[in-house]
């Protein structure tokens, strides 16, 4: 009689619960990989601190002179540099996470062939997602840790909650880079890049970067409570001066949210472009 042994059980409950072509546990290769070929491009993440360093440098030696104070998230006022600080800091992590799963990734997607490659091994859409979006949180983290030492050395964080902006800026690197995947996967050439562009700017502008909700109209205050980065920038905001409220678990939903269908639609993008 010829035993017949069942298959091997997949350990973890996404391999349990998953297809076994969906996902196969190895989205820790492309966080690897991207760290090998980053290894010795150090500048490019000190780059990513630099930019808002130069910012709060500018508004502390020139505009925070013209303004003083600003209402902070509890109508007290506060310093206009402390004020825009943690926005920098939101809007340093969405940076990193954006541009590595935008840029970097179409070139991967439509000119390396690279995942192309990858899904003709075990690794599937999952892991191509969840690595690389692993990647760029990794790498909005790393920013957010540098311009978080230099806020504190220029005395711009008033509360040690402030330490847990780091983990909040791995939120805000999540759900940017999750959308930004599952954007880019419909771009057919460089120069769509234009429109991702035409919707960070604005964003960067208007979600209270450098101005109170307050100053706005009441119909464009709820466009502005709809944008990711103002969520990102409530957080921080709320963090760096240790005044928490009950908000700041929406402003958390909604980020988490975001970086949920941001995985789904990506995942289900690179499943339809590269395994159909």
């Amino acid at each position: 009689m010829v035993s017949v042994q069942a298959p091997p059980r997949r350990a973890g409950l996404l391999l349990r619960v998953l297809p076994p072509g969906l996902y196969a546990g190895r989205a820790r290769m492309l966080v690897e990989r991207s760290v090998m070929v980053y290894r010795g491009s150090w500048l490019i993440f000190l780059s990513g601190a630099v930019e808002p360093f130069l910012y709060l440098l500018a508004f502390q030696l020139g505009f925070g002179t013209l303004v003083n104070e600003v209402a902070g998230p509890d109508g007290r006022p506060m310093s206009y540099v402390a004020f825009v600080a943690p926005a920098l800091l939101a809007t340093s992590a969405m940076n990193g996470a954006v541009f590595e799963s935008t840029y970097n990734l179409f070139f991967k997607l439509r000119y390396a062939k690279l995942y192309d490659a990858m899904l003709a091994t075990p690794i599937g859409p999952l892991d191509v997602a969840l690595g690389e979006i692993g990647w760029a949180i990794t790498r909005g983290g790393l920013y957010a840790v540098a311009f978080l030492a230099i806020a504190a050395a220029m005395g711009l964080l008033a509360s040690w909650w402030a330490l847990l902006m780091v983990p909040a800026a791995l939120l805000v690197g999540l759900a940017f880079s999750a959308i930004g995947m599952a954007l880019v996967t419909f771009l057919r050439s460089t120069a769509q890049f234009d429109y991702i562009q035409l919707g960070l700017t604005p964003m960067f502008l208007f979600a209270t970067t450098f101005f109170p909700l307050s100053v706005y109209p009441e119909p464009l205050q709820w466009v502005v409570r709809c944008l990711p980065l103002y969520h990102a920038i409530e957080l921080m905001r709320g963090l760096a001066t240790g005044l928490l409220s009950g908000s700041m678990l929406i402003n958390l939903a909604y980020l988490l949210l975001l970086g949920g269908v941001g995985l789904w639609a990506s995942t289900r993008r690179i499943a339809k472009l590269l395994l159909t």
